[in-house]
């Protein structure tokens, strides 16, 4: 009996596997001979999507046979195969990335940190005032304050120079700042601001799975990081690390249009603190003080031990609950294709960098009239490649978008451009929300509220991202033939003014 159920489920796999090739020809990576012609003006050029073949697709069926559903095996493992990727202690599957950065903000709010580290009502966590939204909705979420720091125009993270006006003695806890677009930000300065001030960092590496920083190994040292990355090696001088494995907590998203994806889904990852991963873990299940993981019981061997809060003695583990939790855990399915995406990540960062490269490259006659963006640290680029001050921190880019600024002397807008490639099926995207402050949601919040926002100084750099700027896919399911037609068409409509 057992061995024809395997056969049944093999003969189901292998079905399923010729239903995908046949079905989803259109997902496969850019560089795959099976994938379908791409069809100038017909085709659609996306900005990003899910890039997956036959394998994804099985993973998900045999996942889906098994039926264990919430998360099990699959999820238990993708977890340890991030962390040990990153090479952090640990990694925590959510429901999305969004998720990842409410539960990485909450988590320094608990009771179990430290008392004159933990976030509480009415403190200060400085933001970027450029970027996604959920990188900021969490400090407001969690009634704390965020104060706004302006933005840098050449790489599009978070400027530096206002660090200082944006810190309270006191009041400011904790910086919570994304990589834009797949470009590290000066991890070195903030680093050094945090420890100066003994601030939390929180990496919003939604956007940048698979970045690297190179940092002076003096220098890196003194920060508390002698080890590189499992895998990379800077040479005896420099420790080299994954963006996402430098700060207290990093987040990931796993949507569609990110460096891997689930469909849904995201990760808290605990960089060195197991007892953050104990506490975010009671956040992301429902507040529980339990860590037992689902169909399991008494993990502790203490189940019917525990005496806390003024419950009765031996109340049962399970239900006692430290936190105001959510439930915010993807599922099993989502695990599994996750573990295949996974494999493909380093072919999929080196699609990235090649992508990118080649619109630099197709645009470099077009610098009348846009500014291009410039990795971290990089001083300039050339048809040779980037420069930098080879005894300084650097930055290599697992770029999640090609950035472009028009610039203000162009005979046309950023605007204008983006309709004209949206009517030429060229997918492209605004840099998110822009200047956050601008937003609706913001505005209303400064009017009926004015003491719950900090700013700290001119945003003028967030207002000529939000502007100007708009931003190119770079996804590996980007064919040479589609990144042709993309530099063709911009060329173009250039030319027409």
């Amino acid at each position: 009996m057992t061995q024809n159920i395997e056969q049944l489920k093999a003969q189901i796999l292998e079905l399923t596997r010729e239903y995908s090739r046949q079905v989803h020809g259109m997902n496969r990576p850019g560089n795959d001979a099976d994938r379908p012609p791409f069809i100038a003006g017909k085709s659609p050029v996306a900005y990003a999507g899910r890039v997956f073949t036959e394998d994804e697709v099985e993973a998900a069926v045999s996942s889906t046979l098994d039926f264990w559903l919430t998360l099990g095996k699959e999820g238990a493992a993708f977890e340890a195969e991030l962390a040990s990727l990153l090479g952090i202690k640990a990694t925590l599957l959510v429901n999305s990335g969004s998720s990842a950065n409410l539960i990485a903000l909450s988590t320094l709010t608990s009771p179990l940190i430290d008392a004159n580290r933990r976030l509480r009502t009415g403190d200060e966590v400085i933001t970027c005032a450029a970027g996604f939204p959920t990188t900021v909705a969490p400090i407001i979420q969690n009634g704390c304050i965020p104060v706004f720091v302006d933005s840098d125009v050449h790489t599009g993270n978070i400027n530096v120079e206002q660090l200082e006006s944006a810190f309270t003695e006191g009041q400011t806890k904790a910086i919570m700042i994304a990589h834009t677009l797949g470009n590290p930000f000066d991890l070195a300065t903030v680093l050094q601001f945090c420890k100066k001030h003994h601030l939390w960092l929180i990496e919003d590496n939604c956007d940048a799975l698979g970045c690297t920083y190179t940092m002076p190994k003096q220098l890196a040292n003194d920060l508390g990081f002698t080890k590189n990355s499992p895998g990379l090696d800077a040479g005896e001088d420099f420790i080299i690390r994954y963006t996402g494995s430098w700060g207290d907590i990093s987040t990931q998203s796993f949507y569609p249009p990110h460096h891997l994806t689930m469909g849904e889904g995201g990760a808290v990852n605990i960089v060195s603190s197991m007892k953050l991963k104990r506490i975010a873990e009671s956040f992301r299940d429902w507040g529980r003080d339990c860590w037992c993981p689902s169909g399991k019981d008494n993990t502790c061997g203490k189940r019917f031990d525990w005496q806390l809060g003024e419950l009765p003695d031996g109340y049962d583990h399970k239900y006692i609950y430290s936190h105001l939790g959510y439930n915010l855990k993807p599922l099993d399915i989502q695990a599994a294709i996750g573990r295949v995406q996974l494999k493909r990540l380093p072919e999929f960062i080196n699609t990235r960098k090649q992508n990118w490269e080649y619109l630099r490259r197709g645009l470099a006659n077009l610098e009348e009239f846009f500014d291009f963006s410039l990795p971290t640290h990089a001083t300039s680029w050339s048809l040779s490649g980037f420069t930098w001050d080879e005894s300084a921190c650097q930055t290599d880019c697992s770029w999640f978008g090609f950035l472009l600024l028009v610039k203000p002397t162009s005979p046309f807008t950023n605007s204008l451009l983006a309709r004209h490639l949206d009517n030429l099926k060229i997918g492209n995207r605004m840099l998110f929300g822009g200047n956050l402050l601008k937003q609706p949601v913001m505005v209303q919040l400064k009017q009926e509220s004015p003491d719950k926002i900090k700013i700290a100084g001119e945003m003028t750099g967030a207002d000529i991202l939000m502007n100007q700027g708009l931003f190119l896919g770079t996804y590996p399911g980007l064919t040479q033939a589609m990144l042709d037609y993309e530099i063709e068409q911009i060329q173009q409509f250039v030319k027409s003014y």
